[in-house]
């Protein structure tokens, strides 16, 4: 085989084949042993507040990049904010014309007399089937998933988590935490029976959640005796609860949330404002925490991703 020459020097094929293999091969061990033992990044992603997630390969909230990435989509498609308006459809009405035609055509079946009620696994009253307790509480729907977003990423919930909620009524939060949760691992305490219709007749059936089992009780007494005497929570929360329940009973409730709350790591959350316990004083209101174990971890405000909006919350734990 012919010899290659550069400058005076004569380097055979073969030789240059080997020289080049073994280079290679030694790039490569360099490489394998450099990534072997690189410590694997714990530094989290940043959410859209600029904080910092530590929930290793879950982020609950956007990052930065997905909201940079959806301003863009909008640009390129020269989205703009339009007056509202019906769209075109098959019929298009708002929610109250639909629960006119649903009130006065028999629902949304063709079936006549007899035939009319038997058809549907779930029968569903026509207000839930318009979506009109998306309205119950003043602002809009969407306002659950921010609520969900910021205490699943403070309390670096797992799937295995257990919470439970005070008061979820139709489960504008509940829906995102059931969704992610393992199944029965989420609870609830609700006393308004609207909304437990609207939760367990329409949201869970329409959003596939049947199979995750949560237990929705209803109760306003704040007796937690029917979700086990052994369940500790990572997360107990009330999204305005305590704001309709007379002082007296809060404490009830929560001198019996105290000892379901895993000590340490656990939260429990209250939003709004601590009427219930600021109207005791600032010293009293204290001693009865730790009286209870608990003890006041500060307060947090969270805003919105979709309108201009924020949440107030108070966070508590169990140090014993």
């Amino acid at each position: 085989m012919a010899p290659l020459s550069s400058k005076g020097v004569v380097i055979s094929v073969p030789a240059l084949i080997l020289s080049v293999a073994a280079v290679a091969i030694f790039l490569f061990l360099v490489l394998f042993s450099s990534i072997k033992s690189s410590p694997q990044c714990s530094c989290g992603t940043p959410n859209t507040s600029g904080s910092i997630s530590s929930l290793g390969d879950h982020q609950f909230s956007p990052s930065a990049d997905d909201i940079l990435w959806l301003k863009k989509q909008v640009d390129t498609n020269v989205l703009q904010m339009l007056e509202n308006q019906k769209r075109k459809g098959i019929n298009p009405r708002t929610r109250e014309e639909q629960l006119r035609d649903l009130e006065a055509f028999k629902g949304i079946a063709h079936y006549e007399g007899k035939e009319a009620s038997n058809h549907t696994a779930l029968p569903c009253p026509g207000e839930l089937l318009v979506e009109m307790h998306h309205s119950f509480y003043g602002e809009p729907w969407a306002g659950g998933r921010d609520v969900f977003e910021f205490l699943a990423e403070i309390v670096k919930l797992t799937r295995d988590s257990r919470v439970l909620e005070i008061g979820c009524g139709t489960l504008r939060v509940g829906l995102h935490f059931i969704r992610y949760l393992n199944t029965e691992h989420y609870h609830c305490l609700e006393k308004d029976e609207i909304s437990l219709m609207a939760a367990l007749s329409y949201e869970l059936p329409s959003q596939g959640l049947l199979s995750k089992r949560p237990m929705i009780v209803k109760g306003g007494d704040m007796d937690f005796s029917v979700f086990g005497s052994d369940t500790v929570y990572d997360l107990i929360y009330g999204s305005a609860a305590f704001l309709h329940i007379p002082d007296k009973l809060v404490w009830i409730g929560v001198e019996r949330l105290a000892s379901r709350l895993k000590p340490l790591d656990g939260r429990l959350f209250v939003s709004h404002n601590l009427k219930f316990c600021t109207r005791l004083g600032g010293e009293e209101c204290t001693k009865r925490l730790k009286g209870l174990g608990l003890e006041y971890m500060g307060k947090h405000t969270h805003d919105s991703l979709l309108f201009n909006h924020y949440e107030t919350w108070f966070e508590f734990r169990r140090f014993k």
